[in-house]
């Protein structure tokens, strides 16, 4: 394996982050984050990234609230993650055969 280096790893990196100002919703309470399909009328939390870390910024009632309040930036954050490029995935394996024939005895 060939090591990549490290200005092209901080570029790519880099691209992902968030940018300054960027906010997104997550759920209140102890429950770990899931979709944000799950329960939606739950009270979000708006987090602002300050280019360091996730900051709070706000709560919203619902889903539907906090949708409102971050709408601008899942887009910019949907555009940011990388997809493979054609020709790089691996080719698919062939399938499974057996490698002695093997026959079923007569029932008579």
């Amino acid at each position: 394996m060939e090591d990549e280096p490290l200005e092209e790893w901080a570029a790519r990196r880099e691209e992902r982050r968030p940018a300054p100002g960027e906010r997104r919703a997550v759920p209140l309470g102890g429950q770990p984050e899931q979709g944000a399909h799950v329960d939606p009328d739950t009270p979000r939390g708006i987090q602002e990234w300050d280019g360091h870390q996730w900051t709070p910024a706000g709560v919203a009632e619902d889903r539907e609230a906090a949708a409102d309040e971050t709408r601008q930036d899942t887009a910019a954050r949907a555009e940011r993650v990388p997809l493979p490029p054609f020709g790089k995935l691996p080719p698919m394996p062939e399938p499974w055969r057996p490698t002695q024939q093997w026959h079923r005895p007569d029932a008579s």
